[in-house]
């Protein structure tokens, strides 16, 4: 047992059920709910795990020195978010440019409770014409849940409903926000 597993199972008492498929080199990850930056390296220790790469985008301003090495050696994505862009096209077209590129981001779109899921996720999917993968972190069960590779219809409220479904009972470390 690595020395990550040890620490994320033994010492922190989580578990993983679920894996990512290894021949889906590109899809969208959706992880609900996004309540806490605990969810970072939640997320981290399961990458790391099960050695899989799992990016995310962030500003272009974020990948200059002095840490812009770490930001891409973590699996980074610049994304300039300069007004008029559209920035489903630009998270597309990253897509397009990688071999393997794993997406993971929160539809939620903050760390507090919404009503509904923003719908950016969707179409970046649509468009890249990738699946979308949930992922939830249960801090009620100490559990990584990783789901079924979902393939968009051009239904977004039945694919939205489908989705939601792998979060049903599943609560975040601020379980107010869930």
């Amino acid at each position: 047992m690595g020395l990550t597993r040890f620490i994320f199972c033994n010492l922190m008492g989580w578990k993983i059920k679920g894996n990512f498929d290894s021949n889906i080199k590109k899809a969208v990850i959706i992880v609900v709910p996004h309540t806490s930056w605990h969810d970072f390296y939640i997320g981290v220790f399961t990458r790391r795990i099960l050695k899989v790469q799992i990016n995310f985008i962030a500003k272009k301003e974020l990948f200059t020195p002095p840490f812009g090495w770490y930001f891409k050696w973590m699996g980074g994505a610049p994304l300039d978010r300069a007004p008029g862009q559209n920035k489903v096209q630009a998270i597309a077209k990253i897509f397009s440019e990688k071999d393997e590129f794993r997406l993971a981001l929160s539809p939620e779109g903050t760390r507090k409770k919404v009503e509904n899921w923003k719908t950016g996720f969707y179409y970046i999917a649509r468009t890249a014409n990738v699946p979308v993968i949930p992922v939830a972190f249960d801090y009620k069960t100490k559990s990584v849940l990783i789901g079924k590779p979902h393939y968009l219809t051009d239904d977004i409220v039945v694919d939205t409903k489908e989705l939601q479904k792998h979060y049903n009972n599943v609560v975040g470390k601020k379980p107010e926000y869930s």
